[in-house]
């Protein structure tokens, strides 16, 4: 794992209420349509890449979804997450990891990315992210990424990031993906700003 960039978002954690972050979501809606759209059922394998604190995991356990995990390179937003969740936070998989040095040992029906993927900048990134996507997910299964869009920012939390569109993110993940679906969301940050996001959905062949 890379020090310097954990060290970079648990202090963004650890200085910043979940309401200041920028891409804080109430309810993710977005992210819970294309999910419904894949068709995936209640026991789908579902893993949240850069979950972090997101309410993701809260909407998808209130409707029934109980094969959940997920992946952040912060400890302490996965202990927020856990501390909000409660009792419930039994039922999800934690897993304090870079996804570019992850190694899964299982496999999911659906991979969701939601503004975690943008900020790898690199090709080496780029290409360890593609290798772990495809060990991860099952063939048949699906790949769900929202990214800043070719016109959002060109930086988020101090960092640069790379703006993508569906093309660009089909490029990284290869041939062994088929893009489904592409949409394009203007996200309100809380303080008001408005982010051009794209989600993008790939689905694994068999």
């Amino acid at each position: 794992m890379s020090n310097g960039r954990q060290c970079h978002w648990e202090h963004i954690y650890e200085t910043k209420a979940e309401n200041e972050l920028s891409w804080f979501q109430e309810r993710p809606v977005v992210s819970l349509d294309l999910i419904r759209a894949t068709g995936a059922k209640p026991s789908a394998a579902i893993i949240d890449i850069g979950g972090g604190e997101s309410r993701l995991v809260d909407s998808l356990l209130d409707e029934g979804f109980d094969a959940l995990t997920v992946l952040d390179l912060s400890e302490k937003a996965l202990a927020a997450a856990k501390a909000r969740l409660g009792p419930q936070s039994a039922k999800v998989g934690w897993i304090v990891a870079d996804v570019t040095a992850w190694e899964p040992s299982k496999t999911y029906d659906l991979w969701h990315d939601r503004a975690a993927f943008h900020f790898f900048t690199e090709a080496a990134d780029h290409q360890t992210y593609a290798e772990c996507v495809t060990k991860a997910v099952r063939p048949g299964g699906h790949v769900i990424i929202g990214t800043f869009a070719p016109d959002g920012p060109e930086r988020c939390s101090g960092l640069p990031v790379r703006r993508h569109d569906a093309a660009s993110i089909g490029a990284v993940l290869g041939d062994k993906f088929a893009l489904v679906e592409s949409r394009r969301d203007d996200h309100v940050t809380p303080a008001g700003a408005t982010q051009k996001f794209q989600f993008s959905v790939f689905r694994r062949k068999a």
